[in-house]
């Protein structure tokens, strides 16, 4: 038969297929995989009815076949099988999808799943093959025909042998390039990586036949052996999905044994997640939270998102989409047929149903942390020390949207009970008396603890959240409050836990010292935005306080991360009337100004080391106390 031309709009659109639709070549592997599982349905489902079909059904099968003298890789089935007019039809015309057809003449049969619906996948074997045949024999035709092409010249149609209804299809693969070996498409562990990372859940058998190899005796020494090479057929995939099974016919050996092979972890994970949804939207999902953090978690560098399948066929290895993305940390599979996928199933098309899986699995997922944290305690925090910060920074960002979300999932370290507590838990430890949810935040726990605040607030038997991570500040800032009850800084000025006496006996002595106070604010300068007095003090004689919601862990952020124009938090000196230090300032005030003006200075120094701020000049504080001394 004389070469037919494809269509000029076929020419383009092969084109297309070539250069453009994929973008990783070995995909190629899995469309021809996916049209002959395809074919293979089309007679299982013919067999139903159709006892002439005479195949059982674990005699289907896929085979790959390698012949590397001749450079050529051949993807066979026994299947449906075409006719010549098929063969016209669904090969001669780009996007002509027999597979679609095939659907739409069944209508809603839940058990049949056809992968290819677009007609295109075929062509994407021109990515890596110079020339390609398809030689095919119809079920109850008595010929078979070859279809050859080398690309968007043009094909012919002929007659042909084949000994049984299927399809053979033989890629004569292109000569390898600088960037590009072709040749590793002839390679065994390649196929079988292949076929394992986009195909392994196949329903039918993927088969090659690969070489052996075998000790046996030497035919010229008995006592002696010789290796022997032989070949066998070896199936490459697993076929049923762990996840299609029923849960309760899988062990949590079996579960963890497939979570770290998959995801190469050397250790289980600390919670399994294994359900199907039916309704508006229908899937099987596997999710695994793991119990340690990738060594490049928390770098631009990892690549989170599930593994997207459909029927069977890997469609994205990363999909992220389907996670928010304070829990990207979650690895695992999704399988289902309710997406909308674009030409080269290699990206989604973003709609309702995409939208409604995602829901659902985020709500899966906080309901098993929440399980979690409440039945098996030792593991969740296991877990947290992992991606305790991944969900911090899910409250703090897009402006505080997902707290409502994370916050019960959040923990942190208790100053009365040493250890991490819920916010749940601290506030069912609190007395009815207790008006604020106390926090106080910094770079060492044991330092936070030692601050004068701190100790007036233990003092009243109140817990103390010690915050020793950048972003906590602003997770409390976004949170405000935990059922009704306030965040408060111990570094407030109004903690809640003075009377009303203590506090005009404040206001009294404000105004008493008003002149030392005056004193030290105009010593102080810009450097401080007040002076006041401290009711907090308890037996410290000075403190600086930020003056706002900037904090000054807040201040040390965004210096280190924008330290051009980073805000600064507004400084408050607060002193303690009570001390020795400030009847000691008093006298200098009268009688040696000079060293009063040293005190102010000493003091203010001795505030920013207490709050663990860096000193404006450590040798001249040095200095300074040096003078005094002497």
């Amino acid at each position: 038969m004389a070469k037919k031309e494809f269509q000029a709009e076929s020419k383009r659109l092969l084109d297309l297929m070539i250069n453009s639709i994929y973008t990783h070549k070995e995909i190629f592997l899995r469309e021809l995989i996916s049209n002959a599982s395809d074919a293979i349905d089309k007679l299982a489902y013919r067999a139903l009815t159709d006892d002439k079909v005479g195949i059982e059904r674990d005699q289907f099968a896929i085979t790959l076949s390698v012949d590397k003298d001749r450079r050529t890789l051949t993807v066979s089935d026994n299947g449906i099988g075409m006719d010549e007019a098929e063969m016209e039809q669904n090969l001669g015309t780009i996007a002509k999808s027999g597979s679609l057809q095939f659907k739409q003449e069944l209508g809603d049969q839940p058990d049949v799943d056809i992968i290819g619906q677009f007609g295109v996948g075929f062509y994407s074997a021109f990515m890596v093959a110079d020339h390609v045949s398809v030689i095919s024999r119809k079920y109850g035709a008595e010929t078979a025909n070859i279809w050859q092409s080398d690309g968007a010249d043009g094909y012919e149609i002929n007659p042909c042998q084949r000994d049984a209804a299927g399809t053979d299809i033989v890629l004569h693969l292109k000569e390898d390039q600088e960037d590009e070996r072709f040749s590793d498409y002839l390679e065994e562990y390649q196929l079988r990586h292949l076929v394992r990372k986009y195909s392994d859940y196949i329903r039918y058998p993927i088969q090659m036949e690969v070489t052996r190899s075998r000790q046996v005796p030497d035919p010229e020494d008995a006592e002696k052996t010789v290796s022997e090479q032989y070949t066998e057929m070896e199936t490459l995939n697993s076929m049923v999905p762990l996840w299609q099974r029923p849960k309760s016919e899988v062990t949590q050996e079996e579960y963890d044994r497939f979570y770290q092979d998959k995801f190469f972890d050397f250790e289980p994970p600390v919670a399994t997640l294994h359900f199907s949804v039916e309704g508006n939207v229908s899937f099987n999902a596997l999710l695994y939270i793991p119990a340690k953090a990738p060594y490049d978690y928390y770098t631009k560098d990892y690549q989170g998102g599930l593994q997207l399948y459909s029927s069977g066929v890997m469609i994205m290895e990363h999909c992220d989409d389907l996670l928010p993305d304070y829990f990207r940390f979650v690895r695992g599979i999704v399988d289902t047929q309710d997406l909308n996928l674009n030409i080269s199933r290699e990206m989604l098309q973003h709609t309702r149903s995409l939208k409604l899986i995602a829901t659902n699995l985020q709500k899966r997922i906080r309901s098993e942390l929440l399980k979690l944290m409440e039945n098996d305690r030792e593991k969740y925090e296991k877990f947290w020390s992992a991606f305790g910060l991944q969900l911090k920074y899910g409250v703090a960002g897009d402006f505080g949207a997902n707290k409502e979300t994370l916050k019960d999932l959040l923990l942190f370290w208790s100053a009365k009970e040493e250890n991490l507590v819920s916010l749940k838990q601290y506030l069912e430890a609190m007395g009815q008396e207790q008006t604020y949810i106390y926090y106080a935040s910094g770079e060492n726990r044991s330092r936070l603890a030692q601050l004068p605040q701190c100790q007036l607030v233990r003092e009243k038997g109140y817990d103390i959240l010690l915050l020793t991570d950048e972003v906590d500040e602003f997770v409390v800032q976004i949170l405000m409050n935990y059922q009704e009850k306030a965040f408060r800084s111990v570094t407030a000025e109004d903690l809640g836990l003075s009377t009303e006496e203590e506090q005009k006996a404040l206001e009294d002595a404000a105004e008493k010292y008003k002149p030392v106070l005056e004193f030290v604010k105009s010593r102080l300068g810009e450097r401080v935005k007040d002076v006041r007095l401290g009711q907090n003090l308890r037996d410290q004689a000075v403190s600086i306080v930020p003056d706002g919601s900037l904090s000054f862990e807040m201040e040390k952020y965004f210096a280190r991360v924008q330290p051009e124009n980073a805000p600064k938090a507004g400084r408050i000196l607060e002193l303690n009337p009570n001390h020795p230090v400030f009847n000691a300032l008093q006298v200098a005030m009268t009688q040696d100004p000079d060293k009063a003006i040293k005190f102010v200075e000493l003091l203010y120094n001795q505030a920013l080391l207490i709050a663990d701020l860096p000193l404006e000049d450590p040798t001249v504080y040095a200095d300074l106390v040096c003078s005094l001394m002497v």
